[in-house]
């Protein structure tokens, strides 16, 4: 709808996609479990988060302006991002732009372990909001991608309202029913999903969960054929347990 809709003045419309990954894994041991902890903290450190986000805010049609990102003692790792699209890069060197403290990439690492059943966890939080015709769903497919995926969780959500040249207001500039829509139907087959969306007020929400996770994925540092049938069984059934209860939302089991 974008190209098809004269606008009056700059397109002001927010949009606001939230991203979540879970990576869950079994580490059998204390020492396993503080060795998959820095694993992940290596793996994916501010740098690296920084380079998948730059790529990100490129594949969006954006350019980054500033970033910040950290390391954290004991784990986690966080990077911020202030970006703009190409028609409001400021000249002359200036970075004071109109619009720009609602165009912005955050992302944040949460690395964590079950204290009794050996299952560790690697949570990663993506927020991209952006102001004007940019649209954060485009880079599904890559962030899906760039991350061991079991259970995501997004919401996308468009605020306010633009005008034409007629001086109707537009709420939305884009056709969507759901943010399935801007995923790959090959990494579609791969999961279950559900939507809770809210069309009224622009509200899409999307969960996805794994659907045949291969035992040996999510084993660290032990091969899955020196377990014995039982075992197997049992740490399949935690790991599931793990990934039921993050998509659920609630303590099922």
């Amino acid at each position: 709808m974008e190209n098809k809709i004269r606008l009056y003045g700059f397109n002001n419309l927010t949009k606001s996609l939230s991203f979540n990954i879970y990576d869950v894994c079994y580490a059998k041991t204390p020492k396993e479990q503080k060795e998959y902890i820095a694993y992940i903290d290596e793996q994916y450190n501010s740098r690296r988060i920084s380079e998948i986000m730059t790529t990100l805010t490129r594949m969006i049609g954006a350019q980054v302006l500033s970033i910040s990102r950290q390391d954290y003692d004991p784990q986690g790792a966080s990077a911020t991002f202030l970006i703009a699209d190409d028609s409001m890069i400021p000249a002359g060197g200036s970075e004071t732009v109109a619009h720009l403290d609602k165009s912005h990439v955050t992302v944040h690492t949460y690395p964590e372990f079950h204290p009794q059943t050996s299952i560790a966890t690697f949570r990663v939080d993506i927020d991209v909001a952006t102001c004007g015709k940019i649209t954060p769903l485009t880079a599904l497919d890559y962030l899906i991608g760039s991350f061991d995926s079991d259970i995501i969780t997004m919401d996308y959500r468009v605020r306010g309202f633009t005008r034409n040249v007629d001086g109707e207001k537009v709420f939305i500039d884009h056709n969507i029913t759901s943010i399935q829509d801007y995923i790959n139907e090959n990494t579609l087959r791969r999961y279950d999903a559900m939507d809770i969306n809210v069309y009224q007020a622009n509200i899409f929400h999307t969960k996805m969960l794994i659907k045949e996770p291969e035992l040996q994925n999510y084993l660290f540092n032990t091969d899955v054929r020196e377990l014995p049938p039982s075992t197997r069984l049992e740490i399949s059934g935690a790991l599931k347990r793990e990934m039921i209860e993050i998509f659920s939302g609630r303590n099922v089991f």
